[in-house]
């Protein structure tokens, strides 16, 4: 409790702890979801599987993520061994990177991805729990900006290096490097101090509340708040257009090109994207509190239908390269602003961390169904009519956001 440790104690614990976590977001970026556009070209490219097939695997690992997500998230607000859970995760991912390499059959490639999709859902309420029980609420939105940069260059090293052995050596080779940085995460995580760990913060329940409402209590608030239902719904709309964009603009990459070419150019728009995404979360850190989420939410969400717009119209792999830079203004806006706006619609309720997991699952379906649906339009109309679809929904979830969804900043900032 933090009444029985003084401030200052508290304070020099949590800066301690703040290396280890800069570089747990830095390795779980090849650990968390990033295996996917890599894993339909190795399975389009090297294993010529069929682009439905393909993306039939990564709705599996999205189907399981969305199943697990608010039992994992209530799971964090409940236990203090929250290191352990992302031990846990990461040993899974890496079980499944070896199965998927050995055993690339439809049954154990399905069995490995459920697995990985259950530990991907994981990872985001636990390092959140993390970063908030290490540096409290008023520091929270710099330190989330931190960790979207940390994970954003993380993916441009992984991608790069993934790239590279997909090209000299093998596309098969990218499932092997999963497998190092999952265990370089564990040995980040577990450097992290536990005693430095406000678990009560680390739920959402600094203003005594959560610890007095009990479970129900918590669970009315979720449910009951019209501003948390609707920012759902929106970000679950854009991660239905969004999910698909980057494994389809890969796999037309490698229609008529062997894998370790698709490979590299997958590497590149990967590459260029976290690098934009890395100004993008140090700008959300650094001016969230003062401009307000919903402003740079907006632009977040206005880049995804002309992304998929010109995917439409873009077929060159140079073209597809620049347009990812749309890429890295939404996806890296949205990765920082979610646990900021989610923290601020469940202060209070002690039941943050369920609320981040039920909100992933929502979006989670989005972008499960995504990959299934995008992938059979492209086996009937081709990858432009896929393109265009996706837009769609991107442009719809950019409607409900501007319409519906309030600024969620408390008065007085972040504090």
């Amino acid at each position: 409790m933090i009444g029985q440790r003084s401030r200052p104690s508290l304070v020099s614990d949590a800066r301690a702890a703040q290396r280890p976590l800069d570089w747990l977001n830095f390795l779980l970026a090849d650990v968390q979801g990033g295996l996917g556009p890599f894993l339909a070209i190795y399975l389009t490219a090297s294993r010529h599987w069929q682009p439905g097939a393909a993306g039939l695997m990564l709705t599996i690992a999205g189907l399981a993520t969305v199943a697990a997500s608010p039992a994992l998230g209530g799971l964090v607000d409940r236990v203090r061994w929250k290191r352990a859970i992302v031990v846990a995760g990461a040993a899974a991912v890496a079980l499944a990177a070896v199965m998927e390499a050995i055993l690339p059959q439809p049954w154990p490639v399905g069995a490995a991805q459920l697995g990985s999709g259950i530990a991907d859902a994981a990872f985001p309420p636990a390092i959140a729990a993390l970063s908030l029980g290490l540096v409290g609420r008023a520091a929270y939105t710099a330190r989330v900006g931190r960790n979207q940069a940390y994970n954003h260059a993380g993916n441009v090293v992984t991608a790069a290096l993934s790239g590279v052995a997909g090209w000299l050596i093998a596309p098969v080779a990218v499932l092997w490097a999963v497998t190092l940085f999952s265990a370089a995460s564990i040995a980040a995580v577990l450097l992290i101090e536990p005693g430095a760990i406000d678990h009560e913060v680390a739920r959402g329940a600094d203003d005594g509340r959560g610890r007095e409402d009990g479970a129900g209590g918590g669970m009315r608030a979720l449910f009951g708040s019209r501003p948390l239902l609707l920012f759902t719904l929106s970000i679950t709309l854009f991660h239905f257009a969004n999910a698909a964009m980057l494994p389809l603009a890969g796999e037309r990459l490698s229609s008529g090109a062997d894998g370790g070419t698709g490979a590299v150019w997958m590497a590149a728009c990967i590459v260029l994207a976290q690098l934009v995404m890395i100004p993008a979360s140090l700008l959300v850190g650094h001016r969230a509190d003062r401009w307000g989420r919903k402003l740079l939410f907006l632009f977040g969400f206005a880049a995804l239908p002309v992304r998929g717009l010109l995917f439409a119209l873009v077929g060159a792999p140079g073209g597809l390269l620049a347009i990812q830079v749309l890429d890295g203004v939404g996806a890296g806006i949205f990765g920082a602003l979610f646990p900021i706006v989610v923290a601020d619609l469940t202060r209070g309720t002690g039941r943050y961390n369920l609320a981040l997991g039920a909100a992933s699952a929502c979006w989670g379906l989005g972008a499960a169904l995504s990959n299934g649906v995008a992938g059979e339009i492209v086996d009937w109309l081709g990858f432009s009519a896929a393109f265009l679809v996706l837009s769609g929904f991107a442009l719809a979830a950019l409607v409900l956001f501007a319409a519906a969804v309030p600024e969620t900043r408390p008065a007085g900032g972040g504090s």
